[in-house]
């Protein structure tokens, strides 16, 4: 997962602060960013018998319901492996499909469970489609970068970088924590522009699958600006939920670079 801002990094003392760093793990598939900082959620309470519940919200009331309830889930998931938690209540607040969900939630009914016969693809598939799609983003935004700090590399020339000639940063970061969600090599010495099972592109494919990956990954945060407006708009206390979003340099694209 990616580094978060400060404040959850400082050690929690209480149950509530305890779960919203947990929540601050759990990622909008589509997005790729923890759902605190999307300002999904809206509230966290805690009572005297360490029983938690917790209101989720999201940009519109017809957002997939695959992603909310994928969502939802796994916020259930890490807020029951806190050590010292009873009973844990999720709801999905203003979704057309709130009530479905929060009963297959409160019944761990699983996906299929709770949608039926409208289940129709498998909620792992669907997320090792984004996982692929945020490793696709991840990768491009380190080797972007990588271009725009030194101005003697080529885009062919990726093709020999490995791991560990990316500089110490957010974005390496962010690449390593991708890869390992895919069972990905990790090791300084792994190359960096693979494919989805962790195959090494050929020399000449290097600048054709990075314009690929960059479009992914324009996709993802002009995705994610337009969805944090929209929260914005819904619910207009949710700016103070949202954290400052990084703009990323690499939505410029690096003058030596050229389009076909």
């Amino acid at each position: 997962m990616a580094a978060h801002a400060p404040a959850r990094e400082k050690r929690a003392t209480t149950l509530e602060e305890r779960a919203r760093q947990a929540l601050a793990e759990v990622l909008d598939p589509e997005l790729d960013e923890p759902i605190t900082d999307l300002g999904f959620v809206r509230s966290v309470e805690a009572d005297g018998d360490h029983r938690l519940t917790v209101h989720l919200r999201l940009p519109t009331s017809f957002c997939a319901p695959n992603f909310a309830y994928l969502m939802a889930s796994d916020a259930k998931d890490v807020l029951t492996a806190l050590p010292g938690v009873g009973t844990v209540t999720v709801l999905l607040d203003d979704h057309h499909d709130s009530d479905l969900i929060n009963r297959g939630l409160a019944a761990d009914a699983g996906y299929r469970g709770t949608f039926g016969a409208e289940a129709d693809n498998d909620l792992e598939e669907l997320r090792l489609i984004f996982r692929r799609k945020a490793h696709a983003a991840a990768m491009e935004r380190a080797l972007t970068a990588l271009l725009r700090q030194d101005a003697s590399l080529t885009e062919e020339r990726l093709h020999g970088i490995v791991l560990g000639d990316l500089p110490s940063t957010e974005a390496t970061r962010a690449l390593l924590q991708r890869r390992e969600a895919l069972g990905l090599g990790t090791s300084p010495s792994d190359p960096v522009m693979v494919d989805d099972h962790g195959l090494p592109y050929q020399a000449g494919e290097i600048p054709l699958r990075l314009r690929f990956a960059r479009s992914v990954r324009l996709s993802i945060d002009g995705n994610a600006h337009f969805c944090r407006a929209l929260l914005r708009t819904r619910y207009p206390d949710a700016a103070q939920d949202q954290s400052p979003r990084q703009e990323d340099s690499t939505l410029i694209t690096p003058e030596k670079e050229h389009t076909p």
